[in-house]
């Protein structure tokens, strides 16, 4: 299980980035803007979760860390 966090600073896209802590990321926002979602098998589990607690929102995982669910 990794722990994921989500960047609660909107991306200029609109998108809002998840990012994998537990790879240690090199692209993980400053410490101020992180929100800890909690720990998930991999990046989908991770963006469904924030997704269910902000619904509406355009949630991503990061290219770097979680490019699997770098989509939306």
């Amino acid at each position: 299980m990794a722990q994921f966090i989500i960047n609660k600073k909107q991306q200029a896209s609109g998108d809002y980035e998840i990012h994998n802590r537990t790879t240690g990321c090199a692209h993980l926002p400053e410490q101020e803007n992180q929100v800890n979602l909690g720990y998930y098998p991999g990046c989908k589990e991770a963006v469904e979760a924030a997704k269910s607690k902000w619904p509406g929102k355009v949630i991503i995982g990061c290219y770097y860390c979680a490019n699997s669910c770098h989509e939306s």
